[in-house]
């Protein structure tokens, strides 16, 4: 079982972004390969690290997190940026935001070259109702920045292929060194040195893949997951973006979704009402066939546990609520109008509503609780 990221920090859930940045500074501080050579322990520790504050770090990711824990950021070969999809690159680049630029690479005392990394790419996904419950391997067609075959690169000489170049500058309180992105390369670290002729001025085409994206059951509507390494290439040695994959879910035509739960609005005669039936309710592994008693009212709410969407989080399943809805005819014969008004005065049909027949208010109570 993965461990609560607030934990790994150190932190309450409370914490404002100053103190996860601090915390996560910490920690990094502490657990850093430079300062732990050969010692797996504490990389693992520096890359939980580093796992924690991407996602805590975000205020979408960090809302997710709260709501649906380590379930909303897994499946498709590493959503949401768990250091299962994450190298020392990705890491390092962290690092700008939290040490001001110029923090030591991996293994190097922080003279290493930097790899940049590609755009990201954000395609929208629509699932069924169906889909979503049961969870689904969606294949898409996206196209793809990469680098064009016959392409060479070279070293920049304006960052010596470092990717930033560092500035000193003198303050009242001393000489100052900050780093910041090379003008010349981008952060690649090199520029383009032999272009094909279908190349654009980066030496980059445009190029069509097929990804497989494996989606957890569960998922919600407007939930952004990451398939990593899907995203544009960039110039150079560098790494690809990511694939941002956001969740639309489409209308169903009986069902409707609150959260976990699902409901079902059914309509039966008054005949079926006072004699009891047997009915196929639409649910999203199938229909289920419930019974309805003899003499079942107008406003009733059927619960069929287990039958609504599973729980992200893998906590179990909703429910499937079911509403029965006595339909009245809107027009009668002249005998059946005949039978209505001699039931007018036949007590059986005057409503005598019992202790457990809960009023509306009661029922809407009991759905939300």
């Amino acid at each position: 079982m993965k461990k609560d990221f607030y934990e790994i920090l150190g932190i309450s859930k409370s914490a404002s972004d100053a103190e996860i940045k601090k915390a996560y500074r910490k920690k990094a501080l502490e657990f850093h390969p430079d300062k732990n050579p050969d010692n797996p322990a504490a990389e693992e520790q520096f890359k939980l690290a580093a796992e924690a504050y991407e996602v805590l770090s975000d205020p979408q990711k960090k809302a997710k997190y709260d709501q649906y824990g380590h379930q909303a950021f897994e499946g498709a070969g590493g959503f949401g940026g768990g250091h299962g999809g994450m190298n020392m690159d990705d890491i390092f680049s962290q690092f700008g935001d939290i040490f001001g630029g110029g923090f030591g690479g991996f293994g190097g005392g922080g003279g290493g070259p930097r790899r940049a990394k590609g755009s990201n790419m954000r395609i929208k996904v629509k699932l069924t109702l169906e889909e979503i419950a049961n969870g689904v391997e969606k294949k898409v067609k996206v196209k793809r920045k990469v680098q064009a075959p016959g392409v060479s690169y070279k070293t920049c000489s304006t960052c010596n292929g470092q990717g930033q170049v560092m500035r000193v500058t003198n303050t009242i309180l001393g000489r100052m060194q900050s780093a910041s992105t090379c003008p010349s390369c981008g952060g690649s670290g090199q520029i383009l040195d032999k272009k094909p002729n279908n190349a654009d001025a980066q030496g980059m085409i445009l190029e069509d893949e097929t990804v497989s994206i494996k989606i957890p059951a569960g998922v919600v509507d407007g939930m952004q997951l990451k398939v990593s390494g899907k995203g544009n290439d960039a110039p150079g040695n560098s790494i690809p973006g990511d694939l941002i994959v956001a969740i639309e879910e489409l209308e169903h035509e009986f069902l409707k979704r609150e959260g976990e739960n699902l409901h079902y609005d059914l309509y039966i005669s008054f005949a079926e009402a006072v004699l009891g039936i047997s009915k196929d309710i639409e649910a999203v592994n199938g229909k289920v066939r419930i019974k309805l008693e003899e003499g079942i009212q107008s406003g009733k709410i059927l619960r069929l546990k287990g039958k609504g969407i599973p729980s992200i989080n893998g906590y179990g399943s909703g429910d499937l609520l079911v509403h029965v809805n006595v339909w009245t005819p809107k027009t009668l014969t002249k005998e059946q109008k005949q039978f209505f008004e001699n039931a007018l005065n036949d007590d059986n049909f005057t409503p005598h509503p019992e202790k457990s027949d809960k009023s509306f208010f009661e029922k809407v109570k009991d759905m939300f609780s």
